[in-house]
Formats: structure tokens, sequence, C-alpha cells
């Protein structure tokens, strides 16, 4: 039974929607680069469709999982920094000169 003193809906869900469709579209965009990036020996019509296909999964497991966040500030925050590191690291990545 709930509280009487905790709101049934937090007024923060449309911080936290929004959090999850801007941050985890990037998120995973950001994953699938980094992965088609680091498996370059793979044939590119394998690796491109991998690469392709393992957004949705990403980005809809983010969107589910944001709403866990104690705020949509919070969750901000924490995919701001994922992504951070996650762009980062394709770029760090990207870099670095290949054999061929």
């Amino acid at each position: 039974m709930a509280d009487r003193d905790t709101p049934a809906i937090r007024r923060d869900w449309l911080a936290k929607t929004l959090a999850g469709l801007v941050g985890g579209g990037l998120l995973a965009l950001g994953c699938s680069g980094l992965f088609a990036q680091a498996n370059g020996a793979m044939p590119l019509s394998i690796r491109g469709q991998l690469a392709m296909w393992m957004v949705p999964p990403i980005w809809l497991g983010v969107l589910s999982g944001v709403y866990f966040f104690r705020s949509g500030g919070r969750a901000w925050l924490v995919l701001g920094i994922a992504g951070s590191l996650v762009l980062g690291a394709f770029l760090a990545l990207r870099s670095i000169p290949t054999g061929s």
C-alpha cells in the first residue's frame, strides 16, 4: 500500500523519458560505432549488420532502465557521462593507425 506522503507518479517521468530517448539513443549509436570500429577485420557485410541490429536492444534497454534513477537530472548526468566515455573510446580507437 502506498504512503499518503509519496505520490503515486513522480513528476520527473518526462525528464527520465527524454534522457532515455536522447541519451540512450546516443549511447546505443556510440556503442554500435565502437563495435564496428573495434572489429575492422570482420567482413563489412557482417560487421555492418551486427552494428545496425545492436542499436535497438541497447536503446530500449536503456530506455526501460532509466526509470530506476532517483531523478531525471541524475539520469541525464549518468547517461551523459556514459555517452561521453563511449564517444571518447570510439575516438581513441579511431585514431589508432591500422596495418593496411
